[in-house]
């Protein structure tokens, strides 16, 4: 290969921005680093899903999720395929999910931007 595509090369995966590592001895650790780097505003919410469905005539995925912080939430459609993959995942390990948002008031229950499964 010559020196020239190999310097391109290199360079695209410099310039990708396709994320970064984080190293912390805790989950928690782990949490508190994202949350950080993430902005001030950005938290943690954590909930139980207890009912996934998939219904072609209705609007597709749904998902019902009881939220550790108090309250139930429900969305029908509007679920990605990556976010139904993280949704079923959980459901069928220990049902449980995390979420990072920013949004205020009840809008969070609905944010999936930052949506983990958690063992």
């Amino acid at each position: 290969m010559p020196k020239s595509a190999t310097k391109s090369t290199k360079k695209a995966r410099s310039t990708r921005g396709d994320g970064h590592r984080v190293r912390e001895t805790s989950a928690e650790g782990v949490e508190a680093t994202q949350a950080r780097e993430a902005g001030a505003k950005f938290e943690w919410h954590y909930g139980r899903i207890s009912r996934v469905g998939n219904f072609q005539i209705a609007g597709g995925r749904e998902v019902v999720i009881v939220w550790d912080e108090g309250g139930v939430s429900s969305q029908q459609g509007n679920i990605s395929d990556e976010e139904w993959d993280i949704l079923k995942m959980a459901f069928m390990s220990t049902g449980r999910i995390a979420i990072l948002s920013d949004e205020s008031g009840d809008s969070w229950m609905s944010d999936f931007r930052f949506l983990e499964a958690v063992r």
